[in-house]
């Protein structure tokens, strides 16, 4: 018995053991099924951002390296990484995306000279980015202006106002353009600690401000004075207060060294100096010019490995494709490529586009909020604020009990007006004319274009659009306007993708599908989409002529048009353009007839448009239309100046006063010029409204025209803000970011980017309107300047305070800008500094307290090119209070010591 329970107990016992060992092998085998079944590390949302881009990294062929540090990123399948490219911009709302807000153009935008609104507009602009990416994810869509990184904003120093793409800065001065740009970029990358909204980019680093038609070759040799007190600071606040993730390279070289590989710049002081922790761009194509323009070294694979060793992680082209060859041959060793390329990965990671969305708070933006209500009244909010009143000799705001308003000029019409460059497709633009009649609904309101925008442009715009009454889609149809079919391909084959009336042909799309720009009105959904590249449209139905007589019609495209009339070919120009071609034909017609008409259009790359116009029989000569109209009216509101179309970004066609997208006369356009002086000789009051995103020298206008208005590139709602200002219902309070010069002044070379004798900073003549100059239709008084203490050391910190009142008979908002003014230079320097403004808002009698704080330190420094650092000189200086950089209405002096 005993032995008996003994055994059993044994038996037992080794049951138990191997119950325990199988157990163990089990667990074991299940351990290691689980390790193999474990997510990598770059997969394991517990890890840091950086450990997962490395691991990531780690697992790529050097092909598939080279390929991700291109912009446009192929998917890696075996890794799960999707494709993604990197090209994205968002200068005034998002650009090239289709349906977005647009809000002013940069320029006007630094022309309110308001943080807090630029903080909600940057906002309001990523809002409408991340909303637009996660559509784009959930239809499977991965392509360029469809991501998470946006190439903006540009703080370049507007140094000249020759530069066509100086309408895309905040302006001349670099405080100002710091405060607006860290101010984008923060609305743009968002707060939240773990996940960024969207990716800014600081643009183009570092000095980089035309002319266009140089900028493959040329070589910027400024001053270090120049280049650490001028065309640094605004970079190096964005990247140490902004904590921006990306920095872009520019085209030009800088010392000798290309902007988008130099070591100096990326490497010495972007991060050795500031502590940089994002990545840097080269702009598009830049590398290409290392080699190809610049001769910096012989082939394209020594270009993209010079670039990333100093420091480009990313380019925008092609040339990066070479890097595999580029280490085969000891330009470059992988690892150096690994160190860059998980720089990119790190950033995708912080986007959150490798984690679940559920994580990533901003995944969560509905799509409505993209052109709501609520943006649509932001974008009209911030043109409101950017308006500038340059003159008013008592004309403005204009009366509603007026009998009769002529609307004159180029641009009252013109939807290119509210646009400048880099803009999405606004649900339902206000130009200036249709504003002005909206807020004046009882006067009537006469228009007439009277000349082309500039002498000897082919301007399709100048003439009137084919009106929806003189059209019917069908015979016998009640509806007004013409079919359209609208096409996936680039040849009218296939099934439309979307059927329906157009009230008029007259459209334009900046890289966005014309179906995004009909869903921004409801019209169209997501499975109707057109590309915005190789779409096709056909228009057709009846033509309703009301006279009887000879009509001239006119298309115009880019790319390809016919127009038919009765089954007759009258226009035919089936051809790509790379710009806006237009041709015109005369036909007689019968009244009370009706004709059938077709017109057919196609897209290949790029920019679209197309319009059909006509002038009906007896139509007068532009010039004298406009003449006759102004005589007929109370007051005549001539809207002019430029638009995206001749001043901006490297352009192939040339115009009288013009050059490659820059300008070459500083002054209103001849053509515009003699129609203004016509007017003004009518004896009728004129009111000039200048479009524009640069200075414009109107010296006769100032002397003779009683009302001047700067109202920029206002955005969508532009035409109802200037209306507002017009009639009084807003109280204008924008300011000149620019020094607007006299036509006669004689400007340093533009190829020269000395500083000396450029923007209010270092200009000792008589501006025609200075820096932060804007008049309001009420006044205001400054007083009781106060300074906390008399003498500071350079790191105290000083306080000015100053009291501000409205003195006039209605509410209004005034700019209070504080300068800073050496009195005893002891080197060159700045004549004086904008160091600080606040914009506020004061009732009638209303005063308020102002108060500025700055250190020595910061607001004094200058470049010490001995010592090769910055420091401040003890001595005596103004601080200047005031409404303008030349308007100063209280000054005090203090000391600083050592």
């Amino acid at each position: 018995m005993n032995h008996e329970n003994t055994l059993f107990k044994m038996t037992m016992r080794g049951s138990f053991m191997a119950a325990l060992m199988v157990a163990s092998w089990h667990a074991q085998d299940v351990r290691a099924a689980d390790a193999q079944q474990a997510p990598p590390v770059y997969q394991d949302t517990q890890r840091s951002f950086e450990e997962r881009a490395a691991d990531l990294v780690s697992r790529m062929t050097l092909e598939e390296k080279a390929a991700q540090m291109q912009n446009s990123a192929p998917a890696i399948e075996r890794l799960g990484v999707p494709a993604y490219d990197w090209w994205n911009e968002a200068l005034h709302g998002v650009a090239r995306a289709g349906a977005a807000t647009v809000f002013p153009q940069a320029i006007g935008l630094a022309a309110t000279f308001d943080v807090p609104l630029m903080d909600e507009v940057s906002r309001t602009i990523s809002d409408e980015a991340r909303a637009k990416h996660h559509e784009a994810l959930r239809r499977g869509e991965h392509g360029r202006y469809q991501g998470l990184t946006f190439w903006s904003p540009n703080i370049n120093i507007f140094r000249d106002p020759r530069w066509g793409r100086g309408q895309e800065t905040y302006g001349e001065d670099p405080f100002l353009t710091a405060r607006m740009g860290v101010s984008f970029v923060r609305g743009l990358q968002g707060d939240d600690p773990k996940y960024r909204k969207l990716d800014a980019t600081a643009k183009h680093f570092a000095v980089h401000s035309g002319p266009e038609a140089d900028r493959h070759h040329f070589d910027a040799r400024p001053s270090a004075r120049d280049l650490y007190e001028t065309y640094l600071p605004a970079f190096e606040a964005l990247v140490k207060e902004g904590q921006v993730d990306a920095v872009m390279g520019a085209y030009n070289r800088v010392y000798g060294e290309s902007a988008s590989a130099s070591r100096f710049l990326l490497r010495d002081v972007l991060r050795r100096d500031w502590g940089f922790k994002g990545y840097v761009v080269s702009d598009c194509w830049a590398i290409v010019d290392i080699w190809k323009n610049h001769k910096i070294v012989a082939t394209r694979e020594e270009a993209a490995a010079l670039a990333v060793k100093n420091g480009t992680e990313l380019e925008c082209g092609e040339e990066y494709s070479t890097l595999p060859e580029a280490v085969r041959k000891g330009f470059i060793t992988e690892a150096e490529i690994d160190v860059a390329l998980t720089q990119l990965f790190t950033a995708r990671m912080r986007l959150g586009m490798f984690d679940p969305p559920e994580s990533v708070r901003w995944a969560r933006i509905p799509a409505s909020v993209n052109q709501s209500p609520e943006h649509d009244a932001l974008s009209r909010k911030a043109a409101q604020a950017s308006m500038v009143l340059l003159k008013n000799d008592g004309v403005l705001p204009l009366s509603r009990k007026l009998r009769r308003i002529a609307v004159v000029g180029p641009t009252a019409d013109d939807t290119m007006a509210l646009l400048g460059n880099y803009y999405g497709t606004p649900a339902a633009p206000v130009t200036i004319l249709q504003g002005i009649r909206d807020a004046a609904p009882q006067v009537e309101v006469v228009h007439a274009r009277g000349v082309d925008l500039v002498e000897g442009r082919e301007d399709p715009a100048a003439t009137p659009l084919i009106e929806a009454q003189y059209l019917r889609p069908a015979a016998g149809s009640s509806e007004r306007g013409l079919r359209g079919e609208y096409f996936r391909s680039n040849d009218l084959s296939g099934t439309p993708a979307l059927v329906r009336v157009d009230a008029q042909i007259g459209f334009r799309w900046d890289r966005g599908s014309p179906t995004d720009n009909l869903m921004a009105r409801g019209e169209a959904g997501p499975s109707q989409g057109v590309p915005s590249d190789n779409f096709s449209i056909r228009w057709s139905g009846q033509l309703l002529p009301p006279v009887s007589g000879s009509y001239r019609f006119e298309a115009a495209a880019n790319d390809g048009f016919r127009l038919y009339l009765d089954g007759r070919l009258l226009l035919d120009h089936w051809q790509p353009s790379d710009r806006l071609r237009a041709d015109s034909v005369s036909v007689e017609l019968e009244a009370g007839r009706a004709y059938d008409v077709k017109m057919e259009y196609y897209d290949g790359e790029r920019d679209a448009s197309v319009r059909l116009a006509w002038n009906m029989p007896g139509a007068k000569p532009p010039f004298e239309e406009a003449l006759e109209a102004a005589r007929g009216s109370d007051v005549v509101v001539f809207v002019g100046g430029l638009t995206g179309d001749v001043e901006g970004e490297e352009m192939t066609v040339n115009y009288p006063g013009f050059a490659g997208g820059d300008r070459t006369d500083m002054g209103l356009p001849s053509t515009q010029r003699k129609l203004l002086e016509a007017l003004h000789a009518t004896g009728k009051p004129v009111v000039l409204v200048l479009t524009t995103g640069s200075a414009l020298a109107v010296d006769w206008a100032k002397q003779h025209v009683p009302a001047i208005l700067v109202a920029w590139y206002p955005g969508q709602r532009g035409g109802n803000a200037v209306a507002d200002v017009l009639f009084g219902d807003t109280n204008p309070a924008g300011r000149l970011p620019v020094t607007f010069y006299k036509a006669d002044e004689k400007l340093p070379a533009f190829d020269d980017y000395a500083m000396k004798g450029r923007s209010y900073r270092y200009f000792s003549g008589e501006p025609l309107f200075p820096f932060g100059h804007g008049l309001s239709y009420t006044s205001f008084a400054y007083s009781g300047l106060r300074l906390d203490r008399s003498d500071a050391g350079p790191k105290e910190q000083v306080r000015v305070s100053l009291k501000v009142k409205n003195t006039g008979q209605r509410a209004g908002e005034e700019v209070v800008q504080l300068y800073l003014h050496p009195l005893e230079p002891q080197r060159e320097r700045a004549l004086k500094d904008l160091r600080g403004f606040e914009r506020l808002s004061l009732q009638p009698g209303e005063e308020r307290e102002v108060s500025f704080t700055f250190t020595p330190e910061m607001a004094l420094r200058h470049y010490d090119v001995e010592r090769k650092t910055y420091a401040v000189d003890a001595g005596a200086y103004e601080v200047q209070l005031g409404a303008s950089s030349a308007d100063i209405r209280l000054k005090k002096r203090f000391k600083v010591t050592q």
